[in-house]
């Protein structure tokens, strides 16, 4: 089932280790076919580098497995609280970062200094309250607080990142990681600026609306037309 689906989750889920988000076998990444509602997401407890397209499991908005062989993700119920409550999404990422998580194991948010953070996030990172691992008080607790951000630092805990696609929620988790690191460096040598809530509204709609390529018309002309980096 859902062929497709499976090989992209499973080829983000590897991106988790290669782009150092991931310790062994921590983290995940899920996907949601939007068609049938059913969600792709990483077996628990699988290396990285054991890890085949057919280990991913599927399973409905409840929790049941529909296919595979293997125990889904221990944060399964948190993905699919996701699911449930954010029509929108249709991928989730879970890491351990440890610059991002720098910040969650001390509950705080990750202010706007960059306009990387202004461009990718629309605002602060903002912080969950603490919530205990293995039902679906995280999930509760992500959509209560994410709002309008991608991403969001779970207290003492981690970081989820949400997407309209499984490709899109990887993006911001790599985002996140970097402006971490960046703003981590910056609080060691003083204090940085704000940038003002106007400019960050102006930054990141400027990013949605012109980043990246356009989908009609030549490469020459979209790129002309654009100016994109």
């Amino acid at each position: 089932m859902l062929e497709g689906l499976r090989e992209e989750v499973w080829k983000l889920n590897l991106e988790l280790p290669k782009q150092n988000l991931v310790a062994w076998t921590s983290g995940n990444v899920s996907g949601r076919d939007f068609e049938s509602g059913l969600v792709v997401i990483k077996p628990s407890g699988v290396p990285y580098d054991e890890l085949t397209p057919h280990d991913l499991v599927i399973v409905d908005l409840d929790g049941q497995v529909v296919e595979g062989d293997l125990e889904p993700s221990v944060d399964t119920a948190t993905h699919l609280y996701i699911y449930r409550h954010r029509p929108d999404v249709g991928g989730v990422v879970h890491t351990h970062s440890p610059y991002a998580t720098s910040f969650a194991a001390l509950g705080r948010p990750i202010p706007v200094y960059l306009t990387a953070i202004a461009d990718e996030f629309g605002g602060p990172i903002p912080v969950g309250a603490y919530s205990q691992i293995g039902g679906e008080e995280i999930g509760r607790e992500i959509v209560r607080s994410i709002g309008e951000s991608p991403a969001i630092l779970m207290k003492n805990h981690g970081v989820f990142t949400v997407g309209s696609t499984p490709q899109a929620a990887v993006k911001a988790a790599v985002m996140v990681e970097d402006a971490a690191k960046t703003v981590h460096l910056a609080l060691l040598l003083g204090k940085p600026d704000l940038i003002p809530d106007q400019e960050v509204a102006r930054a990141h709609l400027r990013y949605v609306e012109k980043y990246g390529q356009d989908p009609s018309g030549s490469k020459r002309e979209r790129y002309a037309t654009k100016g994109n980096k």
